[in-house]
């Protein structure tokens, strides 16, 4: 048995004192960035409080059709959000949002065919949304590195062509430090778990009175499901997308010349 702890909005609006100590740095060292962390700050607020009213609902309905149409609006959001850290990258979009889909329908599938959680949207809604959330960031960071990559060596990669490669063989070095640059971050944070830091899961276990052991074989799960989801759904954007920088002539497109975020 655990006791789930009770937080009311005066103990959120508490810890908003560490957000004041944030916008004072940044006023201190003249980042201009405390409007960014004002924005942030009432954003997060606003969009958790949003998403928890809609997960209660679902909870108490515990319907798979609005566990399924919940993480598929995910997907669409998250698709959106990668494709701006991706703009070099052709139709990028349409690259993400199948990735992420396939990558979090395979991961789901998988985790309720072994059994590891129970088909119910108390295990789905979360976990669904981890996978989903990790899986984007690293698309992102991958084809961000791929469309930088590719537009600087670009002249090689023709070279290459010319010497008559393939556009697989031409593109391959620069998509697989593409590919290492998205899967490396969450190797990293797994290798260092439990010495350098605690993960979300395991800390709000624990917070919320359950056993240390159960609370870390509930994280090792999640963490080899993100590796797994996070590896699937980078290998599919990077591969889907290398192609969209060619044309049928197997010729490199012209490249797009980067977009400035000021303003933004």
């Amino acid at each position: 048995m655990t006791a789930a702890i009770q937080i009311g909005l005066g103990d959120v609006a508490a810890t908003l004192a560490l957000v004041a100590v944030a916008v004072a740095v940044a006023v201190w060292e003249r980042t201009d960035l405390e409007g960014d962390i004002a924005v942030a700050a009432a954003r997060s607020f606003i969009q958790l409080t949003a998403i928890g009213y809609v997960i209660k609902a679902i909870f108490a309905s515990d319907s798979i059709v609005w566990v399924v149409l919940l993480l598929a609006v995910m997907v669409v959001f998250g698709a959106v959000t990668a494709r701006a850290r991706a703009k070099r990258v052709p139709h990028a979009f349409w690259t993400l949002l199948f990735a992420l889909a396939i990558a979090a329908t395979a991961t789901l599938a998988v985790i309720l065919a072994l059994g590891v959680f129970p088909t119910k949207a108390r295990y789905l809604v979360p976990v669904g949304g981890m996978v989903i959330g990790n899986a984007m960031t690293a698309a992102a960071v991958a084809l961000n590195r791929l469309g930088d990559e590719i537009h600087d060596a670009a002249a090689r990669i023709e070279a290459t062509l010319a010497l008559g490669a393939t556009t697989t063989q031409a593109v391959r070095p620069v998509a697989r430090r593409s590919l290492r640059s998205g899967i490396i971050p969450l190797i990293d944070s797994t290798k260092t778990t439990g010495l350098i830091f605690f993960p979300g899961t395991m800390v709000g276990m624990l917070l919320a009175g359950a056993s240390p052991i159960d609370a870390v074989r509930l994280q090792l799960v999640l963490l080899y499901v993100l590796l797994g989801a996070v590896a699937l759904a980078t290998l599919l954007a990077v591969l889907l997308s290398r192609r969209a920088f060619f044309t049928a002539e197997h010729q490199l497109r012209e490249m797009a010349p980067p977009q400035s975020n000021l303003g933004a």
